[in-house]
């Protein structure tokens, strides 16, 4: 809901339970009024009238109260916008109109000279989204140095403290928390991906705990480089900017008609701690976010543990029929199907089946697989090419390279220049061709490698490649989707390495981590929560010792339960299973399709972090309750703790089904956790209905 005083210059947005204002001064500065609990728009308008402080020496009155700093004037804070022409440096604007459209959109129009400059604001839920539209209308070239999405200003407070979700490649999304300090945090991407190292989330607080406490978070849409800089200011306000691209070395030159239009940078304020801010992220990604959300995600299984490279159709086709017989509802032929793609040196670029592995091309395949009962579905690295392909060789142009550098190879491939409209065009011939030539349900799209000679020789502007890399990449998920209406999408690099709300947008769902070891799982799992739902963080079940990443050695049982957390996978070799441990599966998976529901769409309560010792989560669905709990160890005859629920009705009675226990109002459970967890490193499920 946006309202609007009657002097037409301040603007309350509201949803059910926060508010967001903001007011245009006289003088054409638009100042921030408020972000938190819920306000009317006379609160809104008392706020307007309270004066700028008395400026000090050295400082701007302008700095830490301005809604979207510009480059120029009075003002010394980190610009969110920064441009420049051919005569001058910075902006100058001044207020053109408002505008309240529908679906609950505000829209404040400025001009530069000739720069148009739109703010966008809406509502959904207690999300507040935010963009911004800089259109050139009259200059012959605007050059955006940088073009921030947003910026966000938090109260006057003391102590606050800054959380965010750290890593690298098998060791993403780790939850740390530490003291704000004077000064600039600056987390990003220089990568040309999102990258491993952070996901583009930042979350503010002074004394919040899990379930109390005010908490405000932020999180970029944004699938290529980025940054997000959160700045403690002399007087002790904090600000938080980001958007697109890492530094201010250049984004786009707009010519004379052309415009850009930002990611969307969202902010949330709760009241109800990290696990109401969590839970509020989590509905509106299910929401206005993920497509055909309210479909559960199928349990797949994906063949490249078990066979790495070394396949063919007679081997993936007995693989499919293990995966069938303990209940997987989607097959996924991972890497090695395709041209000379026998190790990671050859291959990539040439998008049709390889004739010695596949002779009769995939659909026999995928016949098999359906007539199974399952789906079907492929890996691809559309963005990449080895130099030992076909493309390349007749393409060498086609990748991203500095004139009179090597270039340079990282897991022998390169990076396609997708900015190039003809690079464009041949991926959307191929891959059309390839999800027409089979019966294909499934896209596992992968990323496995960074920018590293982003140039584009010949180009006059050639640093707009980092911008317009992630637009085609869009642009081309967006087509094929449009044209293959019935295929899901998962989005990979690596692991988490192409994870926002930006590219969540076109996919069903993500591969949160190249790590599949069911400990480790435990603490990526519990970050990526801070932020995205469970439904759409992929999770395997692999063999043991995993031999992929630590030769650690886990049940079947903890490693069924640890990816029960998320939308369930299967990536063990399967053909050398034992039927003990394939009647084991099968069960498994039966339980996972019973709570799916509540796992996938149910509110998620955080009961215990994976710090060692008992951890556990709990999904609310309407009447139904899940539980998951991993006991990693017990030191020194250390009973199993009791688990206190959250969420549910005090004044109601919940049955337990694995013990038959009653519970009334605020649910203590032990008995259970004491019956179903065994020793170390062990997990349980356990299942409440309100009665």
């Amino acid at each position: 809901m946006v309202e609007i005083a009657e002097d037409g210059r301040t603007w309350l947005l509201s949803g059910p339970a926060s508010s967001y204002a903001l007011h245009l001064t006289g003088a054409d500065e638009l100042l921030h009024l408020h972000w938190g609990p819920r306000i009317a728009l006379a609160d809104a308008e008392e706020l307007a009238v309270c004066p700028l402080p008395v400026c000090r020496p050295f400082e701007s009155p302008l700095d830490g109260r301005e809604e979207y700093p510009v480059e120029g004037g009075p003002r010394f804070v980190r610009p969110a916008l920064s441009a420049r022409t051919r005569e001058r440096r910075g902006t100058e604007w001044r207020f053109v109109s408002y505008e309240a459209g529908g679906g609950g959109e505000l829209r404040l129009r400025f001009d530069d000279g000739g720069l148009g400059i739109t703010l966008h604001y809406r509502m959904r839920g207690d999300v507040v989204e935010r963009w911004v539209t800089l259109a050139n209308g009259g200059h012959t070239g605007v050059e955006l140095l940088r073009a921030d999405a947003a910026t966000w200003t938090l109260p006057d407070r003391e102590g606050w403290r800054l959380s965010q979700l750290h890593g690298r490649w098998a060791a993403e999304s780790r939850l740390v928390t530490s003291a704000l300090t004077y000064g600039e945090k600056v987390i990003g991407s220089r990568r040309g991906h999102t990258g491993h190292q952070h996901l583009p989330w930042v979350a503010l607080d002074t004394d919040a705990t899990e379930e109390h406490g005010e908490v405000y978070g932020c999180a970029l849409g944004w699938s290529g480089s980025w940054r997000i800089a959160v700045a403690q200011l002399p007087d002790a306000r904090v600000q938080i900017t980001g958007g697109a691209g890492y530094d201010d070395s250049g984004l786009l030159l707009l010519r004379s008609g052309e415009s850009y239009t930002t990611p969307v940078f969202a902010g949330l304020w709760s009241g109800g701690g990290f696990g109401g801010a969590s839970r509020t992220w989590h509905a509106y990604q299910r929401a206005h976010i993920i497509p055909d959300a309210e479909r559960d995600r199928p349990v797949l299984f994906n063949s490249w543990e078990a066979t790495g490279f070394d396949i063919c159709e007679e081997q993936q086709a007995a693989l499919a029929r293990r995966a069938a017989g303990i209940g997987v509802e989607l097959f996924v032929v991972d890497d090695g199907w395709f041209g000379a793609r026998t190790s990671d040196r050859a291959g990539l670029g040439d998008w049709t089946a390889a004739p010695d592995r596949f002779p009769r091309g995939l659909k026999p395949l995928a016949d098999q697989v359906h007539g199974l009962g399952m789906q079907f579905g492929v890996w691809v690295e559309p963005e990449m090419v080895n130099p030992d392909s076909g493309l390349y060789r007749a393409h060498p142009d086609w990748v991203q390279y500095q004139m009179g550098r090597k270039r340079t190879e990282l897991r022998n491939q390169l990076v396609l220049n997708l900015a190039r409209e003809d690079v464009q065009e041949y991926l959307w011939e191929q891959l059309d061709a390839l999800l027409s030539s089979a019966p294909i349900d499934y896209v596992k799209w992968d990323f496995n490698r960074c920018f590293t000679d982003a140039g584009w020789p010949g180009e006059p502007y050639p640093q707009h490649l980092w911008v317009d890399h992630v637009r085609a990449l869009y642009a081309l998920v967006d087509r094929l989707r449009a044209a293959h209406p019935a295929v899901a999408f998962e989005s990979c690099s690596g692991g988490g390495g192409r994870i926002d709300l930006a590219v969540m947008s076109r996919t069903d769902q993500v591969w949160t981590s190249d790590n599949t070891d069911p400990l480790d799982r435990l603490v990526i799992q519990y970050g990526f929560s801070q932020i995205h739902p469970a439904r759409v963080m992929a999770a395997w079940v692999t063999d043991s010792p995993n031999t992929q990443l630590n030769g650690r050695v886990s049940t079947l049982r903890f490693r069924f339960v640890s990816a029960m957390a998320g939308v369930l996978g299967v990536g063990g070799d399967l053909v050398r299973w034992s039927a003990e441990e394939l009647a084991e599966a099968r069960l498994w998976v039966e339980l996972y399709k019973r709570i799916r529901p509540v796992v996938q769409r149910g509110e998620l309560y955080r009961l215990r972090p994976p710090t060692g010792g008992l951890s556990a989560v709990q999904y609310v669905l309407g009447q139904e309750v899940v539980i998951l709990a991993w006991l990693q160890a017990q030191g020194y005859g250390e009973p199993v703790p009791a688990l206190r629920l959250r969420g549910l009705d005090p004044t109601a009675s919940y049955e337990c089904r694995e013990t038959g226990e009653v519970h009334r109002g605020a649910v203590l459970l032990h008995g259970g956790l004491r019956t179903g967890l065994r020793g170390d490193l062990d997990a349980t499920v356990l299942r409440l209905r309100r009665i």
